[in-house]
């Protein structure tokens, strides 16, 4: 059985930053780190940040409450993907496992929308394709923009992606 490689097997490179580890600390957002999210969700929920930058709301697996992540839609192929910078124990991906993928886009307007994992094998180009445009994101991963899709191969494991298609 392949399981993802926990977060605690290798240190966030976004924490190597002063200033980052401000906003993230073990793979977590801080009290700080927090409420940046917010204000990021509410500002791309309006539809007024980039049109990469989006909130996904997916239904919280303990509280059932619904919870609002800012994200980075990365576009390969014209298929559009999300990717979890801080890894496979980043509560959206755990709440995006418990709902069977089920979620709600924000970009302006809401749309229902189903998350499909895609497989590490397949996750290199849509890994290189978000640090080219997740300016913040990349801080957290161990490959430079622009690197070679082998090394992003070699970290896929550690990054989960999901496909975005309509509910």
């Amino acid at each position: 059985e392949n399981k993802p490689m926990s977060n605690s097997t290798h240190s966030d490179p976004a924490e190597g930053s002063p200033l980052l580890r401000l906003f993230y600390r073990d793979w977590r957002p801080t009290r700080i780190g927090r409420w940046v999210n917010r204000l990021a969700s509410w500002w791309s929920a309006l539809g007024l940040s980039s049109r990469e930058m989006a909130v996904l709301e997916v239904r919280g697996r303990a509280s059932g409450r619904q919870r609002s992540t800012p994200v980075v839609v990365a576009t390969v192929e014209g298929k559009p993907y999300l990717v979890s910078m801080l890894g496979a124990e980043s509560d959206w991906v755990k709440n995006v496992e418990a709902a069977h993928g089920r979620a709600v886009l924000r970009q302006g307007r809401a749309r229902p929308v189903h998350l499909v994992g895609v497989p590490p094998a397949e996750r290199a180009p849509v890994l290189s394709e978000y640090v080219r445009v997740a300016a913040s994101g990349r801080r957290h991963f161990p490959v430079a923009l622009g690197a070679p899709l082998s090394e992003f191969q070699t970290i896929a494991e550690r990054y989960p992606v999901y496909r975005i298609d309509p509910s």
